[in-house]
């Protein structure tokens, strides 16, 4: 089968296009034939050492498609069956991918394959960020940076479904206007404007709640100055790099703040919660109060390009790469 593979540590040239042999289903897991597989910053954490992993490896966490095979002990899921999935092993990245049964969903009739694969990791991140972490509620002031981005234009949506006031933060004018489409009440071009500026003016010196913040080194400091009192700053990305080790005099100094560094993985901890999950995210889309913006759709072979173009902070929405 055609796969990307990794044998070194490196930029998007050590994305190399090979012909490897299949995996198997495990016993607990199923054989999934791709018809997309989602691009996530994850992915680029691993192949420039981050996220150490031991190499070689097929990267990607994420897919849709049907189901090949099924290995020993799987019941609920057939052959043939439209799925998709995100779990902690990699793999993806791949015509075909051996993936643990805890994380595959079926997928409805009414659900195509790359709306399912966009709703995945980065659909359950938003789901969890907004209804677990910090749950959201009406009247209550969110701040979302990236918010053109996969994660990003989901939050937006979820935020404001639940009757949150949404000020977003983006790269361009372009990206802006993604944002407003999405349903936030106040962008922000950061490139233009210090962002935390313009919040105090828009809601005062300590007026949001929370801040959903991927974007790490570049902006953590100032999402936690413009924190109400109690205030909670969620940082689950670093985009621009790491947070740097903190003195937690600055929350108490803030007005007795929170911070935490949530990842997906703890909030999919069973196959109920990522059935639950997805669920949401299916009515969601159903009921009109969701839709997965694909940015850009690449050949499995030219998944370089989708990582330089992710890094250049150049794309909008859920990349994919169609085997």
């Amino acid at each position: 089968m055609h796969a990307i593979r990794i044998d070194r540590i490196g930029g998007p040239e050590v994305l190399t296009f090979v012909d490897i042999a299949p995996p198997a289903a495990a016993p607990g897991g199923v054989l999934v034939r791709q018809s997309a597989a989602g691009v996530n910053f994850i992915d680029v954490y691993l192949r420039t050492g981050v996220y150490p992993s031991p190499l070689p490896f097929v990267p990607g966490r994420e897919g849709a498609g049907v189901v090949e095979a099924v290995g020993g002990g799987v019941s609920g899921i057939a052959v043939g069956q439209r799925v998709a999935y995100t779990q902690p092993a990699a793999g993806g990245y791949a015509e075909l991918n051996a993936v643990d049964l805890r994380f595959v969903v079926p997928v409805p009739d009414d659900i195509d394959d790359r709306t399912a694969c966009a709703l995945m990791l980065q659909g359950m991140t938003a789901h969890y960020l907004a209804i677990d972490t910090f749950p959201l509620k009406s009247g209550q002031v969110a701040l979302i940076h990236a918010a053109a981005g996969g994660v990003g234009l989901l939050l937006v949506q979820i935020a404001k479904s639940r009757g949150a006031r949404v000020i977003a933060t983006v790269g361009t004018g372009a990206k802006a206007a993604l944002a407003r489409a999405a349903g936030a009440d106040d962008v922000i071009v950061y490139a233009e404007h210090d962002f935390a500026e313009v919040t105090r003016e828009l809601v005062g010196p300590h007026g949001v709640d929370v801040a959903y913040d991927s974007v790490g080194k570049d902006t953590w400091e100032r999402s936690l100055s413009v924190l109400k009192p109690r205030g909670m700053l969620v940082i689950f990305g670093g985009a621009s790099g790491p947070v740097p080790p903190l003195n937690v005099q600055l929350l108490a100094a803030g007005g007795s703040l929170y911070l935490t560094r949530p990842t997906l993985v703890d909030y999919t901890r069973t196959r109920d919660e990522v059935l639950g999950r997805t669920r949401d995210l299916f009515a969601m889309v159903r009921d009109g109060k969701l839709k997965a913006r694909i940015g850009a759709a690449y050949p499995l072979a030219d998944a370089a390009q989708a990582h330089r173009d992710l890094e250049a902070r150049a794309t909008t929405g859920k990349l994919l790469l169609i085997p």
